[in-house]
């Protein structure tokens, strides 16, 4: 199945799972009527096609004791982007890390757990990476909406 080939039936399923995961077959085959079998062989068809990379669940970090949300946009010198990178995304507190436009800029996501852990982060692990050139950070306030992927 390529791009854009999955029909309303299709976008159904997936509205469904995006919005619940852990619907049943038997859920979404009432909602699309479609058989439990043809549901079940409508998403193996998405998960074999890749359209559907995964199933997760959305962790409110403040109710875990993640207090503290910060977005980093880093300049890296470009022989050192992909080091960078590397090093980041093996860090626990990095939930999600992106190159961005403009060759060199990553945008970087951390959750942790105090202001305390934040200066930590930032003293022992990124200025001590090689080739950033600048940080900006911006800590959020207050979460409105969290969507993993999206809509189709």
């Amino acid at each position: 199945m390529k791009a854009n080939e999955h029909d309303r039936i299709d976008q159904q399923i997936i509205e469904m799972l995006v919005n619940n995961s852990r619907a049943s077959l038997i859920e979404i085959a009432e909602r699309v009527g479609l058989s439990r079998v043809a549901v079940k062989n409508r998403i193996d068809a998405l998960e074999r096609s890749g359209v559907i990379e995964q199933y997760t669940i959305i962790i409110n970090p403040e109710k875990v004791g993640r207090n503290v949300s910060v977005f980093f946009e880093i300049e890296v010198d470009p022989a050192h982007l992909h080091q960078v990178m590397e090093a980041l995304v093996k860090e626990d507190a990095i939930t999600d890390a992106y190159l961005m436009t403009g060759a060199t800029k990553l945008h970087v996501h951390a959750v942790l757990e105090m202001n305390q852990d934040l200066e930590r982060f930032m003293l022992d692990k990124l200025y001590t990476l090689p080739g950033i050139r600048h940080i900006c950070s911006d800590m959020i306030v207050s979460r409105f909406k969290t969507r993993k992927g999206i809509r189709v």
